[in-house]
């Protein structure tokens, strides 16, 4: 044989080997992917004389996005905070309103909220809005304004759920 044949049989084994050695022994490191957050709260307000479209999104790790017609705006919200927020609908018994709460025929510039809490979803009108409902909406008003005012959100002087 050649000197030219050795040289090239050489360097076939030795790529072999390298081909070889590559899948050997060396595991990568397992990479845990974490949950990613749950939707806490999805809530939107459109309508109205002024055209409002604005939504509300929390997740359960205290995340908030507000969403307004021009501005968008992501908020941390505190554990005390999601812990108001789940007294409120506990209160209103969210779970038991009907899924549906439409105003008269004919009615004009009214609010429509669409409100999902745990699975269940609402859409009301103003005028045909139950009265235990009215204390999430207004929360949930609240903390859209408040954020967007640029405010910090605090919370009123309210008992906490037991």
């Amino acid at each position: 044989m050649t000197i030219r044949k050795w040289i090239a049989a050489i360097i076939v084994v030795f790529l072999a080997a390298v081909a070889i050695s590559g899948c050997l022994g060396v595991k990568t490191p397992s990479v845990s992917n974490p949950k990613p957050p749950a939707v806490f709260v999805d809530y939107q307000r459109t309508g109205g004389i002024a055209g409002l479209d604005d939504r509300l999104v929390i997740f359960n790790n205290g995340v908030a996005v507000i969403s307004r017609k021009t501005v968008s705006k992501e908020i941390a919200l505190n554990q005390s905070e999601l812990e108001r927020i789940t007294g409120i609908f506990n209160e209103a018994q969210f779970s038991m309103l009907q899924g549906n709460y439409t105003a008269r025929l004919g009615a004009a510039d009214y609010y429509r909220y669409t409100i999902s809490y745990h699975g269940k979803t609402v859409i009301a009108e103003d005028s045909a809005i139950p009265p235990s409902l009215h204390p999430v909406i207004d929360e949930m008003n609240r903390i859209i304004n408040m954020a967007s005012s640029g405010e910090r959100i605090d919370l009123p002087n309210a008992k906490l759920p037991s």
